[in-house]
């Protein structure tokens, strides 16, 4: 039975934590999974709900934050050196950037057979100076040329990786998009868009457009209020914007908000009417997109934004900047209208073409289940891991397929036993 180590920077909400959760859960029986975590970022919503409601007790690290720290970061390696001494993995496989760098690290110092990184998005472009972006692609470079393998979520980042940006040749990276339960996008709308739409007093005549993701600058969400301020100006539609989120620029973009004329309301105690709605962080995603009739994103570099798939899932109608792997995720001109970055007033005719076109909208809406249910569905990702881990393995000398020997004390250490590892 081979072990996997699994490290994920941190349980954010986001595709990196519903990535390493469905893994540990779903990963056949003949793989024993051991999940592993960093501290969460106040500004961040955390999800250990993800891994809570799957039965999943990960161990945590704190001191692998999100913020660069050469004490803190030493730390958080030592002790991944120490639990892989312990656990003997097969494989280790590290999910996004702060895990992918000390995981593997680690990796590499203790001679683990399988090493494994997935990117979940890449910080080349748009996060950093050209200095530091420059840095990274150096580290990326160091560390995929001793990774056994690299995952990419998109075609289209796999391309980055291997064209753009020569963090490493094309052949060492897999594309594996990533998968979710969607089954609870598709029941009981109708009663999860009247309570929705009740609660934050949207009358049936009002287009409701949301926008869902950390405000960080990366999310561009003062484009997104410019845009919305040109729609108003050209829109014969009653409308209303929901920004579903929190993190660090929340002043900036209310105050962005206020430059532009546009009223707003803290969604979180009042739910009056206003033409934009700060809702801060929202767990039940469903619910929201009942309530929505279209979802924006509106980001300077993604790489597979969850919100747009489960936008897809509940049947909505998007518009996104076309930006990393948008593309492998929706189907321009069929689920999503696309626009450059950095162009409010393309975003804003992109949305008008929505708006004032119910029939567009309409034929939007019926086309997004048919194509995510599938693609982006749990299964598959974990069929698809499976496969890649056993092609990695087979070109290792892994203990795994020398001998078939486990201990008796080698039980699942992603449920009860987990804490047999105390960090």
């Amino acid at each position: 039975m081979p072990r996997v180590l699994r490290i994920l920077n941190r349980f954010n909400l986001g595709g990196p934590t519903y990535n390493a959760a469905y893994l540990t859960k779903y990963l056949s029986t003949d793989f024993e999974t051991l999940l592993v975590g960093g501290a969460n970022d106040p500004t961040e919503k955390n999800s250990e709900f993800i891994v809570n409601n799957l039965g999943i007790s990960p161990i945590k690290i704190p001191e692998m934050q999100r913020a660069i720290s050469p004490l803190k970061d030493y730390q958080a390696l030592q002790k991944l050196k120490k639990l892989i001494k312990e656990f003997k993995p097969d494989i280790v496989h590290t999910h996004a950037s702060k895990a992918g760098a000390l995981g593997r690290r680690a990796a590499i110092a203790c001679k683990v057979p399988v090493i494994v990184h997935t990117f979940h998005g890449h910080v080349f472009d748009s996060y950093f100076s050209e200095w530091k972006a420059s840095f990274y692609k150096r580290l990326e470079r160091g560390l995929a040329a001793k990774s056994s393998g690299i995952i990419a979520i998109s075609d289209i980042q796999k391309e980055d990786l291997s064209v753009k940006y020569k963090i490493c040749p094309p052949e060492k990276v897999r594309v594996i998009p990533l998968g979710f339960d969607l089954s609870k996008f598709r029941e009981d709308t109708d009663s999860k868009r009247f309570e929705f739409r009740q609660k934050y007093q949207i009358s049936d005549d009002e287009i409701a457009i949301g926008i869902v993701g950390r405000l960080v600058p990366i999310k561009n969400h003062k484009m997104f209020l410019e845009a919305f301020n040109i729609l108003k100006s050209k829109s014969n539609r009653k409308l209303r914007a929901f920004i579903i989120g929190d993190g660090e620029c929340k002043e900036e973009i209310q105050e962005k908000s206020r430059e532009l004329g546009l009223d707003f309301v803290n969604g979180v105690e009042t739910f009056k009417k206003a033409p934009v709605t700060f809702t801060s962080w929202l767990t039940d995603m469903d619910e929201v997109n009942a309530g929505m009739d279209i979802i924006a994103l509106t980001s300077l570099n993604e790489g597979t934004p969850v919100s747009l798939i489960e936008a897809q899932a509940s049947g909505k109608p998007i518009v996104s900047t076309n930006v990393g792997g948008i593309e492998n995720v929706v189907m321009p001109g069929k689920t999503a209208l696309l626009s450059c970055k950095n162009k409010p007033d393309e975003f804003a005719d992109r949305l008008l073409e929505l708006t004032d076109n119910d029939v567009l909208r309409k034929d939007f809406s019926n086309n997004g289940w048919e194509f995510v249910k599938n693609k982006f569905h749990y299964t598959r990702l974990v069929k698809d891991m499976e496969e890649y881990y056993y092609e990695l393995l087979s070109n290792t000398k892994s203990k795994y397929f020398k001998s078939a020997d486990i201990s008796e004390d080698s039980t699942n250490y992603c449920n009860p036993c987990m804490n047999k590892f105390k960090y």
